[in-house]
């Protein structure tokens, strides 16, 4: 099915070919699909409880903090702003990008987690990933195994898989005990989650140890 894009202002062409080198044809386009849901209070309240384990770990002011990751946020976005107040204009996808940014460093610094952990998006790619990338569960946040969601099989090498191809998970032992007991559908109705298992990369694959077959990986992209 094709698509008939109607730009809500008329194109200023002469731009166009300025900063194309004269040319009208071919010329690349960007456009973005306005969020109109305004950022959530539960976003909120999950971007605070984040604050304040990150305050209790490093000593530094809740404020300070908020004000550090609002302007991280405006320096990756190239001059957005955001807020999180009741009267909001920022959308709930900037909001899950501000929380990403704050996962990162929570990750990336080990930050030990107490009044967030049980507000974080287990349901979500991104955060699925960074437990795989530092190996920590799930659910409870331990030191996790590699899980394959999808069947590889069994008496299969898994050194000689391509991990790639699979859904992974990052459980500990105690859940990926319990997963393996209770299956899939059961598993994710009591830890409310949309669905377990995201693909991940190559690169990130052998960063953590992960033995496989990836000499025909092209895919060097972290999921977002």
């Amino acid at each position: 099915m094709g698509w008939i894009i109607q730009p809500d202002v008329p194109m200023n062409l002469e731009r166009v070919a300025t900063i194309n080198d004269g040319n009208l044809d071919g010329v690349p386009i960007e456009f973005d699909l306005p969020d109109p849901r305004r950022a959530r209070p539960r976003q909120r309240r999950l971007f605070f409880a984040l604050l304040g384990d990150i305050h209790r770990w490093s000593g530094e002011p809740v404020e300070w903090l908020k004000e550090y990751f609002y302007t991280m946020y405006t320096v990756k976005t190239a001059g957005k702003e955001i807020s999180l107040a009741d009267n909001t204009k920022s959308t709930v996808s900037d909001a899950v990008e501000l929380i990403d940014q704050v996962i990162d460093f929570i990750f990336e610094w080990s930050v030990p987690l107490n009044d967030s952990y049980m507000l974080l998006p287990r349901d979500e790619e991104h955060f699925q990933f960074e437990c795989i990338k530092y190996r920590r569960c799930l659910i409870c946040g331990q030191h996790a195994d590699i899980n394959h969601v999808d069947e590889v099989g069994m008496g299969r090498n898994r050194e000689k898989l391509d991990h790639t191809k699979a859904r992974l998970s990052a459980l500990c032992r105690e859940h990926h005990q319990e997963w393996h007991q209770i299956g899939n559908i059961a598993f994710c109705n009591k830890y409310r989650l949309t669905n377990l298992g995201v693909k991940v990369n190559a690169e990130t694959l052998r960063k953590i140890g992960v033995k496989g077959d990836y000499d025909n990986d092209t895919n060097h992209q972290e999921i977002r």
